[in-house]
């Protein structure tokens, strides 16, 4: 778990805008954490991270309307959810700590979990027939692949757990397949892991093969992202698994979610062709652009999932330079888009796995959104406020 960024009292007492002993209490209650001053421990540092949500949270309880608003941008949490915790700098999928899990567990052991089931293993029966090889991208091969296997899925009337399960199983196998247009092969005791046979379409080695698994597991799910939203959403209107991963694909290819890697790759394309990482990144913050892949709302501290693959990855010579370019101007440590690009740079695998990566390890959690949101019913219908022109009145 990362470190929190910690600041005084006055500091806080400031960004809250509180008298001192509500801050006090704030920390008695456990809603901000504290530790002792390590120069004075009659004093005690406070996590930024902390201060900063409850003061978004007063300034949002002044105004229900723009509470509500905020909701939809990084904001309050607008739905329940058993399945993944960001808390605190760290991942956790239903209380098991993400990069932990990335030890060694496969995706379908984390799809497993995310799906809550149990002793019951869906992924024991052999794989499905592999869909036929479209032209294209890897989401545009998957949406084309689910899109043939049909929406009408038969796991929407299914009252048994297993039936859904089993289908999810299926779907997830066919997008993998799709992705990397090479079907799971037999193994030594049972269908062929995804990762495995990912690694193998790759022709990766054996240490790359190793983080593909981990970088799966660590994509798998993040909480309530735009594609995982939309993939919640359309599951709500009681359609199919496969209908609410399109939807969640078809988010994905955004350039400012899924397509995030293609611009981490265009940054490095940049640097490779200026020769000067640190000027190529002067230039770009001058202009007032971001930096894809640095820095995440979420993790002020840094991406747990990044440090996790980042400090096992073969170190590449223009991804480290940028790296350290960013460090050194704005302090910004990299997120998971930057990682899988350097882990295919360092691995030489294909230009397209990032995205790959990404597309098939958060399949998994599409489905589990999916799966909970068929389990809980409702139909998520939010209203707008109206900002048009009005017809004149009288």
């Amino acid at each position: 778990m990362n470190a929190p960024v910690l600041i005084d009292a006055d500091e806080a007492i400031r960004r809250l805008g509180v008298r001192r002993a509500t801050l006090y209490a704030y920390a008695s209650r456990g809603l901000v954490r504290s530790e002792p001053h390590p120069d004075d421990p009659r004093r005690s540092l406070y996590a930024a991270e902390d201060i900063d949500r409850l003061a978004a949270r007063r300034r949002l309880g002044r105004s229900p309307g723009g509470a509500a608003a905020r909701t939809l941008d990084w904001g309050l949490p607008v739905l329940d959810s058993a399945i993944t915790l960001v808390e605190h700098g760290c991942l956790s999928y239903r209380g098991v700590e993400a990069t932990g899990l990335a030890e060694s567990a496969t995706l379908e052991d984390t799809a497993r979990l995310l799906w809550d089931c149990g002793e019951f293993d869906p992924f024991a029966e052999p794989p499905p027939p592999a869909p036929a090889a479209a032209p294209g991208p890897a989401a545009t091969r998957c949406i084309a692949a689910l899109a043939d296997a049909g929406f009408a899925g038969s796991e929407v009337w299914g009252r048994d757990p297993r039936r859904r399960w089993a289908a999810a199983a299926r779907l997830l196998r066919r997008t993998a397949a799709a992705a990397v247009a090479r079907p799971p092969g037999p193994g030594a005791t049972g269908p062929e892991p995804i990762s495995a046979a990912v690694a193998r379409a790759w022709t990766a080695d054996p240490t790359a093969a190793d983080l593909v698994r981990r970088a799966l597991v660590l994509a798998a799910d993040h909480e309530l992202n735009a594609s995982t939203f939309a993939a919640r959403v359309v599951a709500s209107t009681g359609a199919s698994l496969a209908a609410a991963v399109v939807a969640g694909m078809a988010a994905l290819t955004g350039p400012r979610h899924g397509g995030m890697t293609e611009r981490v790759q265009a940054l490095l394309e940049e640097v490779a062709a200026g020769g000067d990482a640190r000027a190529t990144v002067a230039r770009r913050l001058a202009r007032g652009d971001r930096l894809p892949g640095f820095g995440h709302p979420l993790y002020p501290a840094g991406d747990p999932r990044a440090s996790a693959l980042l400090a096992r990855v073969r170190p590449d010579p223009l991804s480290d330079a940028v790296a350290a370019a960013v460090a050194e101007l704005t302090g910004e440590p990299p997120n998971i888009d930057f990682a899988l690009v350097a882990l295919a740079r360092g691995h030489g695998l294909p230009a397209e796995a990032p995205f790959t990566l990404f597309l098939v390890g958060r399949t998994a959690g599409w489905i589990a959104h999916a799966l909970e949101q068929q389990a809980t019913g409702g139909l998520i219908r939010p209203r707008a406020r109206y900002v048009g022109r009005r017809r004149p009145s009288g």
